[in-house]
């Protein structure tokens, strides 16, 4: 074996040495080229996992900001980071049957905190959540009519373990035999592919960079996870999986994973009559519906994932992010200012682009919600039509869909027949 690798390598060695007087004048060829050659025609083996501390010492600058996110801290373990905790287990609630020492991950810090805990080789969802924003702790139980796995677990929360309908979207390279992860959170892997080979020999062409995917790939990267679906093939080693078991990045994720069904004139757990979400992490679901997706259009053109320098790890804030691209040379940009389009005060809430283009009107915990992605405006005819919220009416409360009619047909720089009927 020792005698054929010495045989190619000094092959290669010969070959590259006659380029080299070929082109002496060139520079020649150094003994890292002969190495590096040598390297690439070696058998190749499948790339592994090796998580994302691998990838600090030469992506130093990424690798903090990321760590900042709250990708990278969506799920931690409350005996090593004591102030990840934020639910109020110091006072009686009789919603939370269960104290902290029950608690062996905790799951979210924006809208909600979920509690996991650990029977044999399995975690299980802890049977209240805490509500951040109105600091109470509130019931935590899927039940009949919401998801579509529903059936196929039994009926309490200690019937149901995260693998199949959690983890896989909260680590890297969650194992379905074995039961373990790479590391816990939306690591480099997760969205980058597994790095073993780039560690060991580092070149851009032996890791996934969305940035450098058809716009098609580089989407499912987010959409693995910010999408509601179903593997395309269940069961799974015995259980139904929630997210896209064998699915990493650069490969294509309608190979794993079918979208939740889109139908129209029909309002249920996943949507609108109208077809926008009616729920959170279906963000995905939204975004292939938007003129934006078909124009070729990135979730990281508007995210920057590798810092939470802005809300949302937008990488503008407000209008400024919209109108970097909606410029008056764009055919879709806007013709006079933006209070003339809005028909609101200049940086008046009614003036924000996404008041009314993304209105917070999909539920991810009781009574708190987030952003629509079709991008499209919901008028007050589709409100009545089909029941979904319209930014009109939500931002002026007490008024009626005739009154959010009558003023829309007022509006002489945009067609009546695309906003009040």
């Amino acid at each position: 074996m020792k005698y054929s690798q010495g045989i190619v390598l000094l092959t290669i060695a010969l070959s590259l040495l006659a380029q080299s007087q070929a082109g002496v004048q060139g520079g020649g060829i150094s003994k890292a080229d002969v190495l590096n050659h040598a390297a690439s025609e070696r058998p190749k083996r499948a790339a592994h996992f090796v998580g994302s501390e691998s990838c600090k010492g030469c992506h130093a600058k990424t690798y903090t900001g990321w760590k900042q996110t709250r990708m990278a801290n969506v799920v931690r373990d409350p005996r090593v980071q004591a102030d990840s905790v934020l639910g109020d287990f110091a006072h009686p609630d009789p919603v939370r049957t269960f104290g902290l020492d029950e608690v062996a991950l905790v799951y979210g810090s924006r809208y909600k905190q979920r509690y996991f805990t650990k029977r044999g080789d399995d975690y299980f969802p802890l049977p209240a959540q805490w509500d951040i924003a109105k600091k109470q702790w509130l019931p935590y139980h899927v039940e009949g009519g919401t998801d579509w796995w529903f059936p196929f677990y039994g009926p309490n929360n200690l019937d149901r373990p995260t693998g199949p309908t959690c983890d896989g979207c909260h680590s890297v390279n969650y194992d379905v035999e074995t039961k373990q992860v790479t590391e816990w959170n939306v690591g480099c892997e997760k969205c980058h592919g597994p790095g073993s080979e780039h560690v060991a020999h580092p070149t851009r062409m032996n890791i996934v960079n969305p940035d450098a995917l058809d716009y098609v790939r580089s989407n499912d990267v987010c959409m693995q996870c910010h999408t509601q679906g179903r593997p395309l093939h269940n069961p799974i080693a015995g259980r139904y999986y929630d997210w896209p078991v064998g699915f990493i990045p650069g490969k294509r994720l309608a190979d794993y994973w079918q979208l939740e069904e889109l139908k129209p004139g029909t309002t249920n757990f996943y949507q609108f009559a109208e077809l926008t979400a009616h729920k959170n992490r279906m963000q995905g679901n939204d975004f292939v519906q938007s003129v934006m997706y078909h124009r070729q259009l990135r979730c990281f053109d508007c995210h920057e994932v590798h810092g939470n320098q802005n809300e949302s790890n937008l990488i503008r804030v407000g209008n400024d992010l919209c109108l970097g691209c909606h410029t008056r040379s764009n055919p879709a940009g806007l013709k006079g200012t933006v209070s003339e389009h809005t028909h609101h005060p200049a940086k008046s809430a009614g003036s924000q682009c996404a008041a009314c283009h993304m209105p917070h009107i999909e539920q991810t915990i009781k009574d708190n919600y987030v952003a629509a992605h079709t991008f499209r405006f919901i008028t007050p005819e589709e409100t009545e039509q089909s029941g979904i919220p319209n930014p009109c009416t939500s931002c002026h409360r007490y008024k009626s869909n005739m009154w959010a009619k009558e003023q829309l047909k007022e509006w002489a720089s945009v067609s009546p027949w695309r906003v009040s009927n």
